[in-house]
């Protein structure tokens, strides 16, 4: 599969990634690696400030894919961000980020704050990494984020690529267990039509309803799927009312969903549901927390169906 455009034009909007919170990283690192991941190095993100650069807070690893990418955030020192982040870990350890990449980070917090989403300032956030020849470098993005209460879903957020050759280096694209893609992300709250309507008005896109109780929005590349509870992922256990909201899960696309779904099974993946025709459905190792679904790369889950 060819290296997909990562940086969006114009006024398109693309699902970038999402964030597993972890509370011990060199777990997480161990559970990924049985998986059959890739890992960029650990580093400590920054923020670019008039002051100089100050740390974020927190520090990631990374799986990049050919379509979009999964980060795994933990804490890296005492600040805000990262006493959202704890605070988010005290309820499960697993997804609690999304982010959105546009071509214009400054243009999109212009349009959030006429309709209605206080958003906070632009930061200008970096991390350190070295390019393909071993020279350091500073990969760049300008994020935008919302206070909490406004998207309760998690830290919800939109972003702009400005190192795009930087982040997507060929050496960390191949994975052992073949996968290639973030497709569609599900998310399971008390309100479905509210969140999707809320999601939508915050995305610039429209929402639609696929059946009584889940509703789409469809991004120029991805899907978010908003539904009552994580049945769809979790093998028919519904989530009760304390757990919501919840990003439940997410698709990855893979050339051969079995073989994959194999791979990450003999690294700790446990069976979420039984197979289907085209799709395989795993709950991660604790280390991660959450559930994925693999399918082929460009095709929906049934959960988006």
């Amino acid at each position: 599969m060819p290296l997909a455009r990562q940086t969006p034009t114009r006024d398109e909007v693309f699902l970038d990634h999402l964030a597993h919170f972890v509370p011990d990283m060199s777990a997480a690192e161990a559970a990924l690696e049985r998986l059959g991941f890739t890992l960029t190095p650990y580093t400590e993100q920054r923020n670019r400030t008039p002051a100089g650069m100050i740390p974020a807070g927190t520090a990631n690893r990374c799986a990049m894919l050919r379509n979009g990418y999964l980060e795994f955030l933990t804490r890296a020192s005492d600040t805000p961000l990262a006493r959202r982040l704890e605070a988010a870990l005290s309820r499960y350890t697993g997804v609690h980020l999304l982010a959105m990449s546009v071509a214009d980070a400054d243009r999109a917090a212009a349009r959030l704050a006429g309709a209605g989403f206080a958003p906070d300032p632009v930061v200008n956030l970096t991390r350190d990494v070295a390019d393909a020849d071993g020279r350091a470098a500073q990969a760049r993005f300008s994020v935008l984020r919302v206070a909490p209460e406004t998207m309760p879903e998690g830290r919800i957020q939109i972003l702009t690529h400005h190192t795009e050759a930087l982040v997507w280096q060929d050496r960390w694209l191949v994975h052992r267990n073949g996968i290639v893609s973030l497709e569609a992300v599900l998310v399971a709250v008390a309100d479905p039509p509210e969140a999707a309507h809320r999601f939508a008005r915050f995305l610039d896109r429209a929402p639609r309803r696929l059946d009584p109780e889940r509703w789409i929005v469809s991004l120029d590349r991805g899907t978010l799927v908003f539904a009552p509870d994580a049945r769809a992922l979790e093998g028919g256990a519904a989530s009760t009312p304390r757990d919501l909201p919840v990003i439940a899960g997410y698709a990855l696309g893979a050339p051969n969903p079995e073989d994959s779904a194999a791979i990450m099974a003999a690294g700790g993946a446990a069976p979420a549901h039984p197979a289907s025709r085209d799709e395989r459905a795993l709950r991660l190792p604790v280390e991660l927390g959450g559930a994925v679904v693999l399918v082929a790369p460009g095709t929906s889950p049934a959960f988006a169906r």
